[in-house]
């Protein structure tokens, strides 16, 4: 299933690492996963999230907003039944352990380029493969995966293909127009409108959109921890203004959610 980012090779488990037929190896940290970024592929000394962004996602995911998004992908993944997975950029792992708990009898994986993201998420799941990882060159031989989750996360279509097993789907879970909504309008005197389809236009031939739905709920943030984290764990937290953060984070608020959820097959 795994495979060396520099030469593609098979890697093999050897004490407590892999190793791959040139000889090239990777050893497991003490937190559980395994390192397979090498160093000409970063784009910075530590790329992704850093550990206070991951730490806000922490808290507000753990306190349960979106509890009930999670809850929908999981009941997704598991009416797919595979036997094998890949959460792409699963960042602090709160989504990818309900998909763990979701398909006990699946072989699952999960990566994130963040260091700092994967050391927090594999504390959730021990018994899932959890990678430090590019996404776009993931770590995985050809047509290894049923199932791949993308949650809030961008994706690079040639690779969800390339992975993908005949018959296996992409499971996309993105913001709509809608999505918070009431924190844009208090934090931007414009609020930029997009396309909620404009995603669908990337599929590649050979993929094709096979379902689509949307969650609707609302959210009420009394806490000005709650307030503060949804800030930092979104662009907003350096887009805005320091005013227009500091006044949100002030006042109770009171937001809609809303996610759509896309299986997107591989023909």
């Amino acid at each position: 299933m795994l495979t060396c980012p520099l030469c593609q090779g098979a890697l093999s488990a050897v004490d407590n690492g892999v190793v791959c037929p040139a000889g090239h190896r990777f050893d497991r940290a003490r937190q559980g996963y395994l390192n397979l970024l090498p160093v000409q592929h970063k784009n910075s000394r530590d790329p992704g999230d850093n550990a206070a962004m991951v730490e806000a996602r922490r808290r507000f995911l753990d306190g349960g907003h979106y509890a009930p998004l999670a809850a929908r992908l999981a009941e997704l993944a598991a009416e797919r039944s595979p036997a094998r997975w890949l959460d792409i950029g699963c960042g602090e792992g709160y989504y990818t352990a309900q998909l763990g708990a979701a398909l006990p009898q699946a072989d699952g994986y999960a990566l994130d380029i963040s260091r700092e993201a994967v050391k927090r998420a594999c504390k959730r799941a021990p018994q899932l493969t959890w990678l430090v990882a590019s996404m776009a060159r993931v770590p995985l031989a050809d047509a290894s995966c049923n199932l791949l989750a993308s949650v809030f996360s961008p994706l690079d279509w040639q690779e969800a293909q390339r992975l993908l097993a005949p018959g296996g789907g992409l499971l996309r879970m993105g913001p709509t127009r809608e999505h918070l909504m009431a924190l844009r309008q208090k934090l931007y005197d414009e609020v930029r409108d997009y396309d909620d389809e404009k995603h669908l236009e990337l599929i590649p031939p050979g993929m094709r959109l096979a379902h689509s739905e949307t969650l609707r709920f609302t959210l009420h943030l009394d806490s000005e921890q709650a307030r503060a984290d949804l800030l930092a764990m979104t662009p907003h937290g350096w887009r805005a203004s320091a005013e227009r953060r500091a006044a949100v984070i002030a006042a109770p608020l009171e937001v809609g959610v809303a996610i759509r959820y896309d299986w997107i097959e591989r023909c």
